[in-house]
């Protein structure tokens, strides 16, 4: 079977080495072949929400779907700034399944974290997002990287690996 193709894109200003880093586990946890876009986005000015000074996730993966070529099954944005969807706080990413799109964002992982501890993190949720756009749901095992996280603790909580039961729902949407 051949594996999709995950486009992985920087937007902002995010640390230069993350990308890189996703690679393999996105090729070991979801059979996803990542490739960086040569493309680097700016940071998103048209998706500042002023008011709240944070960045509409769904106006950033608009963007990014432009970005999409024949070769590239889904795209991921990963960026430095501050995400929010209208009935959150905050998210640390969104993936949308329909547009094969998502967004990942390092900016409320970064506090008090070491760069090993952030690139951990950073990992974890972008294999969340990923999963999303697999067509996986939340899981409620705390240790899933499917689980979903409402802090930086809750994300060091999760392995970098699906649970069994999201691996054999993986196996089953792979079919």
């Amino acid at each position: 079977m051949t594996r999709k193709v995950l486009l992985l894109v920087t937007v902002g200003q995010p640390a230069t080495s993350l990308l890189r880093d996703l690679e393999e586990p996105l090729a070991t946890h979801l059979g996803l072949s990542a490739v960086a876009s040569k493309t680097v986005l700016s940071r998103p000015t048209y998706a500042l929400n002023e008011s709240r000074a944070q960045y509409h996730c769904n106006a950033i993966m608009r963007r990014l779907v432009t970005l999409l070529e024949p070769a590239h099954a889904l795209v991921l944005g990963v960026t430095d700034v501050d995400l929010f969807v209208p009935d959150s706080a905050f998210v640390f990413g969104e993936a949308d399944r329909g547009t094969r799109s998502g967004v990942v964002s390092e900016a409320r992982l970064r506090p008090g974290a070491s760069p090993e501890l952030l690139r951990r993190r950073v990992q974890a949720e972008v294999l969340t997002q990923a999963g999303h756009l697999l067509g996986l749901s939340y899981c409620e095992d705390a240790r899933c990287v499917m689980c979903q996280a409402q802090t930086p603790q809750d994300v060091d909580r999760k392995q970098l690996a699906l649970c069994n039961p999201c691996r054999n729902e993986l196996q089953k949407l792979q079919r």
